[in-house]
């Protein structure tokens, strides 16, 4: 098994059809590669390959994420669509600690979030999870602010100082997703 992290801009064809497979979300199923590379064109993209080079996990980095905590912006880089192409191998661990690697050399300040279902995994992936934070986050829908759906925060690396203040977060100390128009 191989380690790989692409930009957006890199990714083959052959590879952004694997990912919208994996992904399997119906709005994006007919999404076009010159589509796909504008619409993600702040992330990037963590594989976990077989020698073959077919893609055993993925996950996305999203760079286009800031919360505003305390009339403050803070910038993360957001973990998102983690799938591994096959269930109960370890495709998705290896590929979550071998990114949890990376994200430290790289001095990349970056969380994630997740339903409690799947705390038992992220705490197998021996990952910090500030329970029942994600809920504290309120995110823009039209002109109404709702909670996030989201319960946990997933902290794969950042400061003290912003694992506190994410930790703080309450009813009556909210962040708010952040978004460019």
């Amino acid at each position: 098994m191989k380690y790989h992290v692409k930009e957006t801009k890199d990714l083959t064809e052959a590879e952004i059809k694997h990912i919208l497979e994996l992904w399997d979300i119906s709005a994006w199923n007919t999404m076009k590669s010159s589509y796909f590379r504008s619409f993600f064109k702040d992330s990037e993209f963590h594989f976990l390959m077989d020698a073959d080079e077919s893609i055993l996990a993925i996950m996305r980095v999203n760079f286009d994420f800031t919360l505003q905590i305390e009339n403050t912006s803070y910038t993360f880089a957001e973990a998102v669509g983690l799938v591994a192409a096959h269930k109960k191998k370890g495709y998705g661990a290896a590929l979550v600690n071998n990114f949890k690697e990376n994200v430290i050399q790289r001095n990349l300040e970056t969380i994630g979030f997740c339903h409690s279902d799947l705390r038992p995994f992220y705490e197998k992936c021996d990952i910090e999870i500030l329970h029942d934070k994600a809920r504290m986050i309120k995110e823009s829908i039209g002109s109404e602010w709702v909670n996030s759906e989201d319960d946990d925060i997933l902290i794969f690396h950042t400061s003290q100082k912003r694992k506190e203040l994410l930790n703080r977060l309450s009813s009556q100390n909210n962040a708010y997703l952040i978004t460019k128009e």
